[in-house]
């Protein structure tokens, strides 16, 4: 089984703040792969399912976001799980809006949600980071994080957690590398640098072939008369 947490703060107040981009992400995913109904337990929300051949919890810790470790634990030892089978998604400010890394162990990097986690299991889980900017000064950090995404922001964090939702498999089968590709695909779509359909090889186009000269069966004396007309 594996253990995906996002982060995040309980309540229709916090609901779409830039630090509630990890609830997002899961609430994405249990939507699209049709997860169980959330249920209140280990001291947060949770919802059950598959992802490709894994069974996979979904976990929204409701401790508030410096104590998340609380329900991260608590859910662990119920299901006899290592640090390793954990994966976090979650906000960085270290990254620009719409930029997602995953990790594998680390610091917390001050992320107070991160810390918590760290506490109560180690450092040895997996992490989903989702960049959401930085605000440019430290003071301004809680102000920004507990802020709402603005509407110039909805595009992109909908392309993010389509991105997330695609990979989601591939993220609970250890495939960091096709997670990654799936969230590009929706992020940075690839795009023809002429802005024209390539030709297929199957259908090409026709090319003109010359057609040879008509053939010329006039007698020398014709061509020369012809000539002077």
């Amino acid at each position: 089984m594996r253990l995906f947490v996002g982060l995040g703060n309980p309540g229709a107040k916090y609901a779409r703040n830039r630090h509630n981009i990890g609830f997002m992400a899961v609430d994405r995913i249990a939507e699209d792969h049709e997860f169980g109904p959330w249920k209140a337990k280990f001291q947060g929300q949770i919802s059950e399912g598959r992802l490709g051949s894994e069974k996979v919890l979904l976990l929204k810790p409701e401790t508030f976001m410096n104590r998340s470790g609380q329900s991260v634990g608590e859910a662990m030892r119920f299901y006899k799980l290592d640090s390793t089978d954990v994966t976090v998604l979650h906000d960085e400010l270290d990254l620009a809006p719409g930029k997602v890394r995953v990790k594998a162990g680390g610091g917390h990097a001050g992320h107070n949600g991160l810390r918590s986690i760290h506490d109560h299991i180690g450092a040895a889980y997996d992490r989903v980071r989702l960049g959401i900017g930085h605000p440019g000064r430290k003071e301004a950090v809680a102000g920004y994080v507990l802020h709402d995404f603005a509407r110039a922001d909805e595009e992109w964090l909908d392309n993010v957690l389509r991105g997330v939702s695609d990979g989601a498999a591939a993220l609970a089968a250890g495939d960091g590398a096709r997670f990654m590709n799936a969230v590009a695909l929706r992020t940075a779509p690839p795009r023809s640098s002429t802005g024209t359909a390539p030709r297929s090889e199957e259908n090409p186009a026709k090319v003109e072939e010359p057609q040879p000269a008509p053939e010329d069966n006039r007698s020398p004396l014709q061509k020369l008369v012809d000539r002077f007309k």
